[in-house]
């Protein structure tokens, strides 16, 4: 009987901390179906693992993203493959209906980033940064950006309360230099995490084992079964670990464990929303440190 009452006890303790827990709100905003996935999901699987809410969110449908598929029959494929990301991610999956290769930082576009970010009540905004291959990653960060500050500002998109506290907003990483290169500001460890990481992308058959392979001239070496294509898929985007973000690594999660961290994403704080502490950020990233 003593037993018995012990394990509910440690039960009751579990199930109180867990749901006690202050919610965080993560919004990742991408200019394509898979842009979220790729620049953010170990991160976000972390937060969906420890009881938090993430929306991905797609600007465009993808509609261009093929070189034998396109128009409205791609674009269903791709808004069905994030779903499917989503389930496997644990985050919700908000694809609008913009054309791929055509977005555009419109006044129309802007209100709606505005009220996806307010009706999230997000606590931390990621997307791309403005420096970028692609005009509609350029436009999707700009978009982001322009949306920092009207967040909060209850007479612009009157329809939708404004936030009563800016978030912190992040840009994912990317390796372009000019006219400068990204910072690691915050680091988070997904090695643990990185084969489901992979596993929830491989959702996007028609990219990753597609039009990527097509678009790079690999076509002929992508694997026939599901389990060799994620494992292929894996060997693509598992990167190494540069000097600047194990400096960051170290920072965040000591010497001895930032040292042994193999696989990590990393984001550069953005000025133009909230400045965050150290303690904030170690706050707004449980995972990090653990």
């Amino acid at each position: 009987m003593k037993k018995i009452s012990v394990l509910f006890l440690t039960l009751l303790a579990f199930v109180f901390t867990t749901y006690s827990q202050e919610k965080i709100n993560v919004v990742v905003i991408g200019a394509h179906p898979d842009d979220c996935d790729i620049d953010a999901g170990g991160t976000a699987l972390k937060y969906a693992q420890l009881g938090h809410r993430v929306l991905f969110v797609s600007l465009t449908n993808g509609d261009a993203g093929h070189h034998e598929k396109g128009g409205g029959a791609l674009a269903r494929i791709r808004r069905a493959e994030a779903q499917e990301a989503g389930k496997r991610f644990g985050v919700s999956y908000k694809v609008l209906d913009n054309h791929d290769a055509e977005l555009m930082p419109t006044l129309e576009n802007r209100h709606e980033v505005i009220r996806i970010i307010r009706e999230w009540e997000a606590d931390i905004v990621i997307s791309h940064r403005p420096y970028d291959y692609h005009p509609d990653h350029r436009n999707a960060a700009l978009l982001v950006q322009d949306a920092a500050f009207l967040v909060v500002v209850p007479n612009v998109v009157s329809d939708v309360p404004a936030l009563k506290k800016n978030p912190i907003f992040l840009y994912s990483h990317d390796g372009f230099q000019k006219p400068s290169p990204f910072k690691p500001d915050i680091a988070v460890d997904i090695t643990d995490v990185f084969d489901q990481k992979i596993y929830a992308m491989a959702a996007h058959e028609s990219q990753f084992f597609e039009w990527l392979p097509w678009l790079y001239g690999t076509l002929d070496q992508v694997p026939d079964t599901d389990e060799q294509r994620v494992k292929w898929l894996a060997g693509f985007r598992r990167a190494p670990i540069g000097d600047e973000l194990r400096q960051s690594l170290v920072k965040w999660y000591g010497s001895e464990k930032g040292k042994q961290v193999k696989i990590a994403e990393s984001f550069e704080i953005c000025e133009y929303g909230r400045r965050p502490s150290e303690d904030e950020i170690r706050r707004l990233f449980p995972m990090i440190g653990n």
